[in-house]
């Protein structure tokens, strides 16, 4: 076999298993914990915004993918907006519900967020235990590809009187490339150099 055929096999073989790599091997980072703050945060009025719940997150990572996880007890989740702002100020909707969608109902209960979800939070009941995509419309890939540093806040409102309740907990749940890409990266300059190989010995042969 030509040595340089037998070289661009195994590079072909090698990209192969990086590209397998990186469908399975992406790290996940998990930031967040409890948190027990009052929905609304005036203990004298059943109506108004939470104290915004905050994630400092130290590592400048990429994100690949990300999912929201939370826990809230709240008499009536009808009530609620779920709001999501990054570190750069990108703002989305997770959940909310307008007069038309009226139901009776308590507690989110380790809800995930998750774009890959089978069912969308329209379709889910309180206290919607598992997996939901964002309310329609809203995707957390927007924030794909954000750098992870700084705070992170979820804001909640409570929109209608006589209900309260508190976050109880809050996890942000990210998935980064830095494995695979550094694989692929690897690759790339190992194919340059077969590729400068085979240049050179162009070169030589037309001597």
């Amino acid at each position: 076999m030509d040595v340089g055929k037998g070289q661009w096999i195994v590079a072909i073989l090698a990209l192969t298993m990086c590209l397998n790599f990186a469908a399975y091997a992406e790290p996940v980072y998990i930031y967040g914990g409890d948190f027990n703050l009052r929905i609304p945060a005036d203990p004298q009025n059943s109506k108004g915004w939470m104290v915004d719940a905050i994630i400092d997150i130290p590592d400048h990572f990429l994100i690949y993918d990300l999912d929201v996880s939370i826990s809230v007890t709240h008499s009536h989740v009808f009530d609620l907006q779920l709001y999501l702002q990054s570190p750069t100020g990108t703002r989305l909707c997770l959940n909310m519900y307008d007069l038309n969608e009226f139901f009776d109902g308590e507690n989110y209960t380790q809800t995930i967020f998750d774009d890959e979800a089978e069912l969308s939070i329209e379709q889910g009941q309180p206290p919607f235990i598992g997996r939901f995509r964002p309310e329609s419309g809203t995707l957390l890939s927007v924030l794909d590809s954000q750098d992870t540093y700084g705070p992170w806040r979820l804001q909640i409102y409570d929109a209608y009187y006589a209900d309260t309740g508190t976050l109880d907990r809050l996890e942000l749940i990210i998935t980064i490339p830095e494995p695979a890409t550094a694989l692929l990266l690897t690759l790339g300059v190992v194919l340059m150099h077969l590729r400068k190989s085979r240049r050179d010995r162009m070169d030589i042969s037309c001597t």
